[in-house]
C-alpha cells in the first residue's frame, strides 16, 4: 500500500511512498484550502496536506524508531495497517545508537510510541535512564530469560550473529578471513570499509565484543584497544550507514567489512549485490535484538498493538522467510523456519552483557579520541 505520510520531522524525504492518489486527494480540497489558509496558487503538497491536516481522515498514528531498514518496516507497516484500517503507521529508520539519543533528548516530550530494534545493551541502557514503559507481552514466557528485562522494559525479537563479509567478485572464498584476528594482516590494508560505531549499535556490540576478549582475562581493555588501532590500520572509512556500506562495497572501493548477517543476506538478495560472509570460526556475538514501548508515549494502546502483531508467530517466521531474522521465540516450531536457520553452524562467543552494557560508552569514547585514524601512524 501507498500512504502518505503527513510528518516531515517522523519521516524523511527518501521514504516518501508514491504521490499520485495523494494529488488527486489533494486536487478536491486545494480551493477549500485556499480560501481558509489563502495560499498562493502555487503550493507544494506536502506543505498543502500539513497544513489541512484536518481535512484529512482521523487515523490513528503509531510512530516507530527502528533499525531494520525500509524493506522490513515497509513490509511490517504494510500488513498492520491491512489489518487495522483506522491505524496510520510511520516509521523512522536510523541507527542504534541514534535512536537511544533521540529519545533522550524527547524525554519530557516523547515523539515515538515503540523502539523496534538495537542491541539489547542499549534498550538496557534506555531502561536504566527511564526512557521505556514496562510491558508483558502475551509471549513472555517463550523467550529466555537472558532475552528480556526482569521489569519487561523490553523483550528480545530476533537474534542476529555478527559475521565477517566480503565482495565475493573480489574474493574467492578461501581468500577471505576466517577469524578475526586475520583482519589484522597488513595484506588488508585499506580494504576494509566500516559502519561509524558510534551511530551503529552493531558496530558498537563488535568492537566491544573485541575488547571483551582481552578484558575477560586482564579486566583491562588496553589490549582492546590495541587490536582496534591495527583493525584501524587496515580500515578505508568508516560510512554513516548501511546503504552506502552496501554499495561501496559492490563497487570496490573496498573488498571487506563487519556486520550482521541479516542485512548482509537481504543486500544481497533485494539488490544483486556481491555479498557473502564467513561466521569467524573462534565465536561470534550473537546480539538479542530488542523491542519496547516508549514511556509516555501518545499512542500507547495503538503501539501494543503493533508490539504484539510484529512479535507475533506468523511475523516471525515471515521474518525469518524474508529478511533473514533469527526469532527469539521458543514456541515456533523449527519445520515452520527455513533451512538455513537450522543448517548454518553459529559458534557463540561467550560474553558477559552486563559488562558491555556498563562499559561500552566508555570504551567507545575512548576508541574515538585515542583510536580512530590514528592506526597507520
Amino acid at each position: 500500500m501507498n500512504h502518505w505520510k503527513p510528518a516531515p520531522s517522523i519521516l524523511p524525504p527518501d521514504k516518501l511512498p508514491n504521490l499520485g492518489f495523494a494529488h488527486r486527494l489533494a486536487s478536491n480540497v486545494v480551493l477549500a484550502c485556499r480560501l481558509c489558509l489563502s495560499l498562493p496558487p502555487v503550493v507544494s503538497l506536502p506543505l498543502l496536506l500539513v497544513a489541512c491536516s484536518g481535512a484529512g481522515s482521523a487515523k490513528i498514528p503509531v510512530i516507530v524508531y527502528s533499525t531494520h531498514g525500509r524493506e522490513l518496516l515497509t513490509a511490517f507497516e504494510n500488513a498492520f495497517e491491512g489489518l487495522h484500517l483506522d491505524v496510520d503507521v510511520r516509521w523512522l529508520d536510523m541507527g542504534s545508537q541514534d535512536v537511544l539519543d533521540r529519545l533522550r533528548s524527547e524525554r519530557e516530550n516523547p515523539q515515538a510510541d515503540i523502539w523496534w530494534g538495537a542491541p539489547s545493551t542499549l534498550f538496557q541502557q534506555g531502561e536504566k535512564e527511564g526512557l521505556l514503559q514496562p510491558y508483558t507481552p502475551t509471549w513472555a514466557g517463550h523467550v529466555s530469560p537472558e532475552s528480556h528485562s526482569q521489569n519487561d522494559a523490553w523483550y528480545g525479537t530476533y537474534e542476529t550473529p555478527e559475521v565477517i563479509a566480503y565482495n565475493s567478485t573480489a574474493l574467492k572464498p578461501q581468500e577471505v578471513p576466517q577469524d578475526w584476528d586475520d583482519l589484522l594482516d597488513p595484506k588488508w590494508q585499506n580494504k576494509l570499509i566500516l559502519r561509524d560505531p558510534l551511530a551503529s549499535g552493531t558496530m558498537r556490540t563488535i568492537f566491544a565484543a573485541m575488547i571483551w576478549r582481552f578484558y575477560k582475562d586482564t579486566g583491562s581493555p588496553t589490549a582492546g584497544y590495541q587490536w582496534l588501532k591495527r583493525l584501524d590500520a587496515n580500515t578505508k572509512e568508516y560510512v554513516a550507514n548501511l546503504t552506502l556500506l552496501s554499495q561501496k562495497l559492490a563497487r570496490q572501493e573496498g573488498i571487506l567489512t563487519l556486520w550482521n548477517m541479516p542485512d548482509i543476506e537481504l543486500q544481497r538478495a533485494q539488490y544483486s549485490y556481491p555479498l557473502a560472509y564467513v561466521i569467524p570460526k573462534s565465536g561470534t556475538p550473537i546480539v538479542t535484538e530488542g523491542i519496547a514501548l516508549i514511556k509516555r508515549a501518545k499512542h500507547g494502546d495503538t503501539a501494543k498493538q503493533f508490539y504484539e502483531f510484529v512479535t507475533s508467530k506468523e511475523s516471525l517466521v515471515l521474518a525469518a522467510r524474508q529478511f533473514y531474522r533469527i526469532p527469539c521465540r521458543k514456541d515456533i516450531l523449527p519445520q515452520a523456519l527455513p533451512d538455513w536457520i537450522r543448517q548454518t553452524p553459529i559458534h557463540t562467543m561467550s560474553i558477559d552483557w552486563g559488562i558491555l552494557e556498563e562499559k561500552s560508552n566508555e570504551w567507545m569514547k575512548h576508541w574515538d579520541s585515542k583510536v580512530r585514524h590514528k592506526g597507520k601512524s
